[in-house]
C-alpha cells in the first residue's frame, strides 16, 4: 500500500532543503543554519518519514536533492521571502532596532557607492547589519532571484543585447538611480589626444583594452554602430590596470566615468568624451514586496537618494 503523505511540510524542513540546494552538502547546510550535522540529518529523516518520500538521495559521502526535494527547493525562496516580509511587518511595530540586509554590487561600486551606503546605514540605523558581496550584474541578479541577497546594485548599457535586466520578471523591481557617461581613455601622446571629443570612427586601427563581459559587449556595439570592428588585444575589469595599460601606450579603452572616482588617471594617459556619446545606467534591483521588510526599505530609501555627483565623478575635459 502506498504511504499517505502529510501535507504539513514544516518550515524548518523547507529551510534545510533550501540550504542544501545552496551549499551542496548537509554539513555545509548545517553550518549555514547554525546547527550540528547530526541534528539536521535527524530532522530530515523525521520529515521524510512524515512525508512518505525522500527529500535527499544519499550517495556515498554526498547527497543530492530528490525530485520531491527539488520541488521544495523551488518554492523555498518565495516561502522564506514571505516569512521575511511577515517578520518585517512585526519588526515595524518596534522600529528598526535590528535586521539584516544582504547587498550585491558590481566591482566599481565596491569603492564608490557601497562604502557610502554602509557608512550611512551604520550612522542612521546602527541596529541593522549589512552584508556585502561583489558580483557583476548577471550574477547579482541571479543571486537575487535565488534569495541569496536582498538587493542588487547593477548597471546596464542602452540597447545592450545581453542586458540581464531585459527578460521580463514580475518577481523583480528595477529602480533607476542615476546615469554616468562612458569616456575614452587614450595615451596622452596619441595624435587624437588634443581633441575635446574623439570620434569612435577614427579609432578603427587602434588596439583596444576590454573590460567585463557587459562592458566588452558595449564596446563591440558602440564600435559596430560606426562601422568599426575593434581589435581587442587585452582584457581586464580592473580600472586602475586599464588606465596603466593605456598610459603605457598599449591600447585605448572605454571606461564608465564612475571608475575614475577612485582610479586617478596616471601620467601618460588622458580621458576624453566620445562621439557618439553613451551613458551607463546604474540601477537598484529588488524582489517585489521586499519594501515591506523595514531593514530592506531603509536601505532602499538611502539608495534612492543617490545622486551620481555625490560620488565625485571626474570631469571630462
Amino acid at each position: 500500500m502506498l504511504p499517505v503523505m502529510d501535507a504539513n511540510l514544516d518550515l524548518h524542513s523547507i529551510r534545510i532543503v533550501r540550504a542544501i540546494a545552496e551549499h551542496g552538502t548537509i554539513s555545509a547546510a548545517a553550518r549555514a543554519l547554525g546547527y550540528s550535522q547530526p541534528a539536521i540529518s535527524q530532522h530530515l529523516r523525521r520529515s521524510e518519514a512524515r512525508l512518505g518520500t525522500p527529500l535527499v538521495i544519499r550517495s556515498g559521502r554526498g547527497v543530492r536533492l530528490s525530485e520531491a526535494g527539488q520541488v521544495v527547493a523551488r518554492h523555498a525562496v518565495a516561502i522564506t521571502s514571505a516569512l521575511d516580509a511577515a517578520s518585517g511587518d512585526l519588526a515595524e511595530l518596534v522600529g528598526l532596532a535590528a535586521g539584516t540586509v544582504r547587498v550585491a554590487a558590481f566591482p566599481t561600486a565596491s569603492s564608490t557607492l557601497v562604502p557610502r551606503l554602509l557608512g550611512s546605514m551604520r550612522q542612521r540605523h546602527p541596529g541593522i547589519t549589512v552584508g556585502y558581496v561583489e558580483a557583476e550584474p548577471p550574477e547579482a541578479i541571479a543571486m537575487l532571484r535565488d534569495g541569496a541577497v536582498d538587493l542588487a546594485i547593477t548597471f546596464a548599457y542602452p540597447g545592450d543585447r545581453s542586458d540581464p535586466h531585459r527578460p521580463a520578471d514580475v518577481s523583480l523591481e528595477s529602480v533607476p538611480l542615476f546615469t554616468e557617461p562612458v569616456v575614452l581613455a587614450i595615451p596622452d601622446r596619441h595624435a587624437l589626444a588634443d581633441r575635446h571629443q574623439v570620434a569612435l570612427a577614427d579609432l578603427a586601427e587602434e588596439r583596444w583594452i576590454a573590460g567585463c563581459p557587459l562592458c566588452r559587449g558595449h564596446l563591440l556595439a558602440a564600435c559596430e554602430a560606426v562601422g568599426v570592428t575593434p581589435n581587442i588585444e587585452l582584457e581586464t575589469d580592473n580600472a586602475i590596470a586599464v588606465l596603466t595599460l593605456v598610459a603605457a601606450g598599449l591600447g585605448v579603452a572605454l571606461l564608465p566615468q564612475l571608475a575614475l572616482a577612485t582610479a586617478p588617471v596616471p601620467q601618460g594617459a588622458t580621458v576624453r568624451s566620445t562621439t557618439p556619446s553613451s551613458d551607463r545606467s546604474i540601477q537598484l534591483v529588488v524582489q517585489n514586496g521586499s519594501r515591506r521588510v523595514p531593514s530592506i526599505a531603509a536601505t532602499i530609501e538611502l539608495l534612492e537618494q543617490v545622486d551620481g555627483a555625490d560620488w565625485g565623478l571626474a570631469r571630462v575635459t
